[in-house]
């Protein structure tokens, strides 16, 4: 019987992956520029919620055009089909914003929340590398570069968007 690694996974890591990795990363940025942008918490999740927003209804629209073009969809179907493949960009804040929300209640300062929102961004990448690799049946030593390209990509968003700003 052949390995079927493909199909619904609870945090979306194998159906859909895609989606959630640009959330992530979108959050990484929005978030990094955030840092010492913003005067409240209330404005740092506002800049959150609506830049992923605005991906995801983008992102949207791609996939539901794709699959009216490539599957011969009715545009109804290709909505249908586009809202579940892209549905994890659009959940894709609600680690950042719930670390960010969760530490501003236990008092860190907005600065400080950000970092650590900032921070498990960077962790979730490394964690859906690390993923990816065992699923592509790397060894452990594997993974773990796997995993630590993917915390990069996070550094590397945080390090361009702080520096451009």
């Amino acid at each position: 019987m052949a390995d079927d690694r493909s199909g619904p996974h609870p945090l979306r890591l194998v159906s859909g992956s895609e989606s959630a990795i640009i959330g992530t990363v979108v959050c990484a940025a929005v978030i990094a520029y955030g840092v010492g942008h913003f005067d409240s918490t209330a404005q740092l999740s506002v800049a959150i919620a609506s830049t992923v927003a605005v991906y995801w209804v983008a992102h949207l629209h791609a996939v539901t055009i794709s699959s009216s073009i490539t599957r011969g969809l009715h545009p109804v179907g290709a909505l249908r089909h586009a809202l579940g493949e892209t549905a994890p960009l659009a959940v894709a804040s609600v680690i950042p914003l719930g670390v960010l929300l969760l530490t501003r209640l236990l008092g860190a300062s907005l600065s400080a929340s950000a970092w650590t929102a900032l921070l498990a961004t960077i962790g979730l990448l490394a964690a859906y590398s690390y993923v990816a690799g065992a699923r592509s049946g790397l060894d452990l030593s594997g993974r773990i570069a796997s995993a630590v390209a993917g915390a990069g990509v996070g550094l590397l968003v945080a390090l361009l968007k702080v520096a451009l700003h």
